[in-house]
């Protein structure tokens, strides 16, 4: 058997490479909110496929440089201060972004009235068909969106009428200042995703895009569940991290 040499895989490495810097210097040299040329005429420009295209693309999109959006094209953004939080402590995004004075707004708000399928009689244990409040928002940083937030919880713990004038966008921030129920902690699954039809439209980006997804269950003082969470957030925009202990040796 042939044996690798050192540099082979390094080699292998340089066509992406070159075709990543290139593209680098292109997205530099394009003002923000300006349009890249197509993908059809970047790939011949750079002699690639599209496939190899989207591929080297999708890492400056995570970066939050270039955003996607269905039918238009693809364009070139300033750059964003990123939000980033410590996973040990739960904080909304509003709260996240006073912090670095970043200025956030919620985009399009749909509330409704649904009855619990099992998926979320599991999660929130109770019984299928119970009364839930669906609260679903996209939050906007800089005027574009970042992250598009899901939550269903009992009726007797938050009521549409709550969600009127006043309400920002968190559900959090909502119940800690009202102070009932108290809150405890919350359990949460962290997962990458491609985005959805529906997800890709609200967020502007392209159906199949990489998403971080926080499933989360949020615990009252009494140990019972009052939200059922879906968070999905632009990576690039978002930054997590968590300290954690070093554990002692037996």
């Amino acid at each position: 058997m042939k044996r690798k040499q050192p540099d082979e895989g390094k080699e292998s490495q340089q066509p992406f490479q070159r075709l990543q810097t290139e593209l680098a210097h292109i997205i530099a040299t394009t003002s923000p909110g300006q349009r890249l040329p197509s993908e059809p005429k970047l790939a011949k420009s750079l002699g690639v496929s599209r496939a190899t295209l989207r591929e080297a693309m999708r890492s400056f999109e995570a970066q939050g440089v270039i955003r996607r959006r269905q039918g238009m094209g693809t364009f070139v953004v300033s750059h964003s201060q990123i939000i980033e939080n410590g996973l040990e402590v739960l904080q909304s995004i509003e709260t996240l972004a006073r912090k670095i004075q970043l200025v956030v707004s919620m985009g399009d708000l749909h509330i409704q009235r649904i009855s619990a399928n099992r998926e979320q009689a599991e999660a929130l244990q109770i019984s299928e068909g119970t009364p839930l409040v669906q609260v679903s928002r996209v939050i906007n940083a800089e005027g574009r969106p970042v992250a598009y937030l899901i939550d269903v919880l009992p009726d007797d713990i938050l009521t549409p009428q709550e969600l009127g004038v006043g309400f920002t966008g968190s559900v959090l921030d909502l119940l800690q200042q009202r102070g009932d129920p108290l809150l405890a902690n919350s359990m949460t699954e962290i997962r990458s995703v491609s985005a959805t039809s529906e997800v890709a439209r609200l967020l502007q980006i392209q159906r199949g895009d990489v998403l971080q997804l926080f499933v989360a269950r949020l615990f009252d003082a009494s140990g019972r569940v009052v939200d059922y969470s879906y968070s999905y957030f632009l990576p690039g925009y978002f930054r997590f991290h968590i300290v954690r202990r070093v554990g002692n040796f037996i």
